[in-house]
């Protein structure tokens, strides 16, 4: 028996059209009344999310077409959201996997269509954006079956169906010389050639890999049944894995919901193959079984890539502790930690047992990182945050680091100043191809070297260069990385600086903060034209006299100063600097505020003293 269900996955790079493509396909199962006011990119509902253009929670919604239910799960494009999107790929019976006419599959593709290959979900190629000038839709395809080729993909995967459209002008086709007016080709490729769950009869077993939380029923729990079925009222063993073995413990199914459209519908009864969301099962966490009582059996437990690089999370102890923030006690921040634990898979958290209200936070790379510092800053919290560091592990008594995979687009008269770049973090070129006046390049490169490195890039190459990297392995140790050269200018004393003091100082580098801003001693507030620290007073006045003259009466001709986002701000810091976080303000400072104790400790470790102004 089968199911009139089909569970897909919608996979593919960092903006690639994923979310653009699923619109498409809700407007094509007929959702919205004709005269319904509707925005773009639907499922980015998060306000990160829209900000920033990219996908970070994984979502479930649900289409019905000629007579069947579609449940597209649509995931984030970027490698730091792995986490997603290895959890949710248990759900899928297949996947769509989605390419740029233009670029081909990237790094991060590679990534993804592994995990969804491993678990043996019939992938549908769809090449999307062939409206684009210059690009290669059939070429697109051949890349892409060269790279399943060399993932190790089965025979019945290989043989995949290709569709060509421009999801952003709503067309799907066979042929993307003949184009269509609708993406009904798309879903009629999804109904003929991903196969329908079958109805695996037996005691109730389902495996949580996802969660959602309501203010009204708190947390609820979100999988596909993968036997029997699930009833409203049921009494269920939810069984946990520990390091010990299996924990279980009894509790009742209060209600039950399947994924209709943007929401959800209550039922009474959910069959295997169907994904669906309980409320009333309190303590669960992502990776249990909902088992049957009679018949307890756990499935096995979802696992995970390890994190590869981790961040230290410390309480407000600046001067201008508690004065934006509502959330600023280590109790608070503790509460917060150990509630993203529960939803996301890929991160860890250790408290540091030496000092109170510190603790060290794992992740998959700096945006995985960054994007939970923000969404606290959002919420409330106050907070400060040391410099990324990559997890370094003893492989065969060798000291280890994580290698990522990177790719540079860019045009043809940048190349050379990309390659110098990436050689100078101890990057490896791989491979080097010309597409029409771009250079494609390939390096391998330690991932403590792409920290810092897209803003550079963008830099050099005038913001043409597409930048993109993937993790590959741990490989030995490559050496000393230096990752900036210039040295701080850190403020002497507390108080509003001014633009006459920051005036006279413009000479001695760029500035971080503007005229009438408060600063505190110890803040970092610009960046030295040399290597060295560099302490100036940026809180001096000018002195008023009756005495008048041209010279002295000249206007303050500012230069603007640079503005950090939240990524930048982490990537730039040095080791002996946090990035203060409060919900309206980011600022650097150095960990010792007091100038006389940072020289006494330097002079303790053998560094040179700080420049004197």
């Amino acid at each position: 028996m089968q199911q009139n269900v089909r569970n897909i996955a919608i996979i593919a790079h960092v903006d690639h059209g994923k979310t653009t493509i699923v619109d498409k396909m809700l407007y094509a199962g007929n959702l919205f009344r004709e005269n319904q006011a509707t925005s773009d990119l639907m499922l980015d509902n998060n306000e990160l999310e829209r900000e920033r253009g990219i996908t970070i929670l994984s979502k479930n919604v649900s289409i019905n077409y000629k007579g069947t239910k579609i449940n597209i799960i649509d995931t984030p494009g970027h490698s730091d959201f792995g986490g997603e999107v290895e959890r949710v790929l248990n759900m899928a019976d297949g996947c769509l996997l989605l390419v740029d006419a233009f670029e081909g599959p990237m790094p991060q593709t590679r990534f993804v269509l592994q995990k969804a290959l491993q678990i043996g979900l019939k992938p549908i190629v769809v090449v999307n954006k062939v409206d684009k000038p210059n690009c290669t839709p059939d070429l697109a395809q051949d890349k892409v079956f060269d790279l399943m080729f060399n993932l190790g993909a089965t025979e019945e995967q290989l043989d995949f169906v290709t569709i060509f459209g421009s999801a952003k002008q709503g067309w799907m086709s066979t042929d993307w010389k003949k184009p269509t007016d609708n993406v009904l080709p798309l879903l009629d490729a999804i109904l003929e050639n991903i196969p329908a769950p079958e109805i695996v009869e037996g005691p109730t077993q389902m495996l949580i890999t996802s969660l959602e939380y309501s203010s009204f029923v708190g947390r609820i729990a979100v999988g596909r049944v993968h036997r029997g079925s699930v009833k409203a009222g049921q009494d269920v063993l939810l069984m946990h894995h520990t390091d010990e073995g299996v924990v279980s413990k009894k509790v009742r199914v209060k209600e039950l919901y399947t994924f209709e459209g943007m929401g959800k519908k209550k039922v009474e009864e959910v069959f295997s193959g169907d994904i669906c969301a309980m409320t009333g099962i309190d303590g669960f966490e992502i990776g249990d079984t909902i088992s049957d009582i009679e018949a307890a059996e756990a499935m096995p437990r979802i696992t995970v890539d390890e994190p590869t690089m981790s961040m230290l999370f410390t309480i407000n102890d600046s001067p201008f502790f508690g004065k934006d923030g509502k959330f600023v006690t280590s109790r608070q921040i503790q509460d917060r930690l150990t509630k993203e634990l529960e939803k996301d898979v890929a991160l860890r958290v250790v408290k540091d047992e030496t000092s109170d209200g510190k603790w060290l936070v794992f992740g998959r790379g700096v945006l995985h990182l960054s994007i939970l510092v923000e969404t606290m800053r959002r919420e409330g919290y106050e907070l400060q945050v040391g410099q990324p560091q990559v997890i370094i592990k003893e492989i065969d008594g060798q000291k280890c680091e994580p290698i990522e995979q990177m790719t540079i687009n860019c045009p043809e008269e940048y190349s050379s100043k990309m390659i110098d770049m990436v050689t100078r973090r101890k990057g490896e070129m791989v491979s080097m191809d010309s597409q029409g006046d771009r250079i494609h390049m390939e390096f391998k490169i330690p991932s403590r070297g792409i920290i810092g490195l897209r803003t550079n890039v963008l830099t050099a190459s005038a913001g043409e260069a597409i930048m993109a990297h993937q993790f590959l392995g741990y490989e030995p140790w490559k050496g000393d990385i230096v990752r900036r050269s210039n040295g701080s200018i850190i403020a002497m004393e507390g108080g509003t600086a001014f633009a006459y003091a920051l005036d006279k100082l413009q000479d001695r580098g760029k500035f971080f903060i503007f005229p009438q801003d408060e600063v505190y001693a110890g803040q970092v507030v610009g960046e030295h034209a040399k290597d060295k620290d560099l302490t100036v007073n940026v809180t001096k006045s000018k002195k008023l006299t009756n005495m008048r003259s041209k010279s002295s009466d000249e206007k303050a001709a500012l230069i603007p100063p640079k503005v950090f986002s939240l990524e930048e701000a982490l990537e730039y810091i040095k080791e002996d600097e946090y990035v203060e976080v409060t919900p309206h303000n980011l600022r650097m400072r150095k960990i010792i505020l007091d100038e006389l104790e940072r020289k006494r400790v330097h002079r303790a470790a053998g560094i040179e003293d700080e420049d004197e102004d």
